[in-house]
């Protein structure tokens, strides 16, 4: 078994790249060093590559399973939430996790979810063809396997949590999931940032069943809440460690505005979110996987436009369409 490449950040935090079968390769989670054992944040999603990753760390670090005092998750997606029951059951530790996103993991990833049927009903009703539809269902059905055994949750109710001997505000950050959350170092200027704002890509913002009515102003609102803290380091769960990070959220919300004034004009006249996702992501070719999000990508901006009067939704023979707000007032 070849070493896991972890890096050592500082005395006491160590980022673990666990692999993930998805274009981004990694999810990188955060190992803290603390007096009487280890917290961990985030675990990986569930299959072969990552548990033996693990394996390998706890080796190269001689960490023994049951040091592991903590589990602390960001939010419930697969990648982040997905070996918790597995890691719980080899630690014994505590899995905490906001309250918003606990709810949010029971619905998509409990025993009775009716979370792919959800999606593929909205989907259907949004113009997506039936095959395309039952694609997506099957992807959704076959991602649950991958965040099993499901852990035993603990609500995160604390403010603060220490982690690597220092003190961490935990900041409620909705937007990539509605109930994510990011850890902030006021001294050091460290922000543990998950998905919520990453390096060179920029974070899914999307609507789903039973989510937010609009997160990406819910998205934006969280980023101007991270902006104002003076981040001199941002750790993040994909890609490099970020240092100009004033600069790389002033870059995600130009992507943002952008890809606004694209879907706006793309509704010139009645478009259903299938047309308008097929032709903003037209230089692609998607998998079922990859049109789950960028339908509900597509969603969420076509959403926040018609929450602000820039679109107009109307529905016609069970088929969603959205159209340009002629009646707007200048």
């Amino acid at each position: 078994m070849s070493n896991t490449p972890f890096e050592k950040l500082t005395e006491n935090i160590y980022r673990i790249p666990i692999p993930v079968p998805f274009p981004m390769k990694y999810i990188y989670c955060y190992l803290f060093k603390e007096q009487d054992g280890w917290s961990l944040v985030d675990t990986g999603f569930n299959y072969p590559e990552a548990v033996n990753a693990w394996k390998n760390v706890f080796e190269q670090l001689r960490i023994q399973p049951e040091q592991i005092s903590a589990i602390y998750l960001t939010h419930f997606h697969p990648d982040h939430f997905g070996l918790a029951g597995w890691m719980q059951e080899l630690t014994g530790a505590l899995v905490y996790m906001s309250k918003v996103d606990i709810i949010m993991a029971e619905r998509v990833w409990g025993k009775n979810s009716q979370q792919s049927d959800a999606v593929g009903a909205i989907y259907r009703q949004n113009g997506v063809p039936e095959r395309l539809a039952e694609q997506i269902e099957e992807n959704m059905k076959k991602l649950s396997e991958h965040v099993q055994p499901f852990p035993s949750l603990t609500i995160l109710e604390e403010e603060e949590v220490r982690l690597g001997g220092m003190i961490w505000k935990v900041i409620s950050v909705p937007g990539h999931s509605d109930g994510m959350i990011n850890f902030y170092q006021p001294e050091k200027r460290i922000l543990l940032a998950a998905d919520h704002v990453l390096d060179k890509i920029t974070p899914n913002i999307s609507l789903w069943p039973g989510g937010s009515a609009n997160p990406l102003e819910d998205y934006f609102s969280s980023l101007n809440k991270v902006a104002a803290l003076n981040i001199r380091l941002a750790f993040p769960a994909h890609g490099k460690v970020i240092d100009e990070f004033s600069e790389r959220i002033l870059a995600i919300r130009r992507h943002h505005d952008k890809r606004l004034k694209q879907m706006f004009s793309l509704a010139l006249r009645d478009q259903t979110a299938y047309e308008i996702a097929g032709k903003v992501f037209s230089n692609k070719q998607l998998s079922p996987h990859q049109w789950r999000f960028a339908i509900a990508e597509t969603l969420a901006h076509l959403e926040y436009l018609v929450l602000n009067d820039e679109l107009m939704k109307t529905e016609r023979n069970g088929t969603i369409f959205y159209r340009q707000n002629t009646e707007k007032s200048a």
